[in-house]
């Protein structure tokens, strides 16, 4: 992969960093990830994934809006400039494998996944569901904006950090 192509502006009073205007932080890998586990561990993985995929897919929701304004993207042009744009933010490689514009439900591989380099393959479980409610509130934005309405759910089906070759998101109609 090359270099990513990602404009950050840092405030020379304050220090903050931004892209486009949105407000970022760069931080190692490894505070990212104990920080996550940290929060897994003290709110149990159900508590913390089901908080996770509301904060993701608000997230995404603002990041697509303000990308869509910033860049005039519409429509999936701005789902694929996402999917380019967080593979170009440490967190691991994904690639859109399908994607049906009727109804919103695509598939989503994701490799060399932070969770996954950081705990290794043998976890045992599914490591990377963190990302689950991105997709789902990305793709929802591009429904909105594009008239289709899209009402999704999003869930991590494979994982590598569970012994898959890759991990594979599924994203469906609800």
């Amino acid at each position: 992969m090359e270099s990513p192509n990602i404009p950050i502006a840092i405030d020379p009073d304050t220090g903050i960093w931004s892209t486009n205007g949105l407000p970022m932080i760069y931080m190692p890998r490894h505070f990212f990830v104990n920080a996550h586990l940290s929060a897994e561990t003290a709110l149990t993985e159900e508590t913390y994934s089901h908080h996770l995929y509301a904060a993701g897919h608000k997230s995404a929701w603002v990041w697509c809006e303000k990308e869509s304004q910033a860049h005039r993207f519409t429509g999936l042009d701005v789902f694929r400039h996402y999917i380019q744009s967080i593979s170009q933010r440490g967190g691991g490689k994904f690639t859109v494998m399908a994607l049906d514009e009727s109804s919103g439900a695509a598939d989503i591989s994701l490799k060399h996944s932070v969770f996954v380099e950081h705990c290794g393959t043998n976890g045992g479980r599914n490591l990377c569901y963190m990302y689950s409610g991105w997709f789902a509130g990305a793709l929802e934005w591009v429904g909105q904006a594009t008239s289709h309405c899209y009402s999704l759910n999003s869930y991590e089906a494979l994982c590598a950090g569970n012994g898959a070759e890759q991990c594979l998101f599924k994203i469906r109609p609800r």
